[in-house]
């Protein structure tokens, strides 16, 4: 299929949280970008309490679909991964193995690195869990997802993937990827959550990153030295799922 027909499906399919809506009745924009979005008239006033509501109704929905969950790790990489690829074939090992070593399986519920994990994970015979989110151009939650929940707000996304994991395995992927590692790097520098194993896969892919938060940001006094032991890198599938059942004492 064309580039051209993929992105005129992409138009004519949009996902809402629980909503589907096609063709012409499509609407401009994502719940997120119409919540963040100040410009505009007075109208947003009269509105936002309503949006309280359907924000905390996206909270009761993770809770109870999440709350039975066994030990999970969560596995985060590109939704750009190719199926194929090198890449793509060391997701499907993780997620073997983590289920394997006990852990249900927690993606963003996407293509490329997400759906390798999760398709490892329901090859291994274990809990395969897909978080999704709603987007200008619908990815959908891939087929090896068991339990499948999509949300209309990053933030109630966020707290789903830390409270109903034990620890990250982050592989390479792009800005949305570093959102969540730093997102949980923060959350454990401040001691919001303890006991919170996070391994970057990669030293070729991360290497970059790991030398500027040393010679920079290190350097410069913006963190400390010890923050640089918040987080394990690491090429090996095995070492990578002994470190987080280690720091999680399974």
């Amino acid at each position: 299929m064309s580039s051209n027909s993929e992105g005129l499906r992409a138009l004519e399919e949009q996902r809402l949280g629980p909503v589907l809506r096609r063709r012409d009745q499509v609407q401009p924009g994502t719940t997120d970008q119409r919540l963040l979005d100040s410009e505009g008239d007075s109208q947003w006033v009269h509105t936002d309490p309503w949006r309280v509501m359907r924000i905390q109704s996206e909270f009761v929905e993770g809770f109870g679909a999440l709350a039975e969950l066994p030990s999970a790790i969560s596995v985060f990489g590109s939704a750009r991964t190719k199926p194929g690829s090198p890449e793509y074939e060391t997701g499907v090992r993780l997620g073997r193995a983590l289920v394997d070593a006990g852990f249900a399986v927690i993606t963003g519920g996407g293509p490329g690195a997400m759906e390798a994990a999760n398709k490892g994970a329901r090859e291994a015979k274990g809990i395969s869990v897909g978080l999704g989110i709603e987007l200008p151009f619908e990815q959908g939650i891939n087929q090896h997802v068991d339990i499948g929940v999509n949300f209309r707000y990053f933030f109630v996304r966020k707290t789903m993937f830390v409270k109903y994991a034990q620890g990250f395995v982050v592989l390479p992927g792009g800005l949305g990827t570093l959102d969540e590692l730093f997102e949980a790097l923060t959350l454990v520098q401040t001691r919001k959550v303890t006991r919170f194993p996070i391994v970057l896969f990669g030293t070729a892919y991360w290497s970059g990153l790991v030398d500027w938060l040393r010679d920079t940001v290190v350097a410069q006094g913006k963190a400390s030295e010890h923050d640089l032991l918040l987080f394990h890198v690491t090429d090996d599938v095995e070492e990578a799922v002994a470190m987080v059942s280690k720091e999680t004492g399974r």
